[in-house]
């Protein structure tokens, strides 16, 4: 198992993006816009970090990984299937790979089919 995509949503992006870019070393590209424009850093392991504002007002501050997964259509089935609440199913993000969101109780938990 392995993270492929470990996202930020905050209000303060360069506070948040200074902070773990100093904490942990990492360097931040500009905005992608495929990302919601988030800012994007590869750690050492090859997870990317993305650091973005909220896309609507109603979206709320949340840290968000994102596991990479073979079959991402099983991978919702298999969530929903275990309780969890499909907020996006498969959606496929131009030549970055395809995501989905689950809900588990109060947690957002992301699928990311490279």
């Amino acid at each position: 198992m392995k993270i492929h995509y470990l996202q930020f949503v905050c209000s303060d992006v360069d506070a948040q993006r200074a902070a773990l870019a100093a904490t942990l070393g990492l360097s931040f590209g500009g905005p992608v816009a495929e990302l919601g424009n988030a800012r994007v850093a590869e750690g050492r392991d090859g997870t990317r970090i993305g650091v973005r504002a909220p896309l609507a007002e109603h979206q709320s501050p949340v840290v968000r990984p994102y596991f990479a997964v073979d079959d991402i259509a099983a991978a919702v089935s298999k969530a929903e299937a275990s309780g969890a609440t499909i907020a996006y199913g498969p959606t496929q993000q131009g030549q970055t790979g395809a995501w989905a969101i689950f809900i588990m109780g109060a947690l957002q938990i992301g699928l990311w089919r490279p």
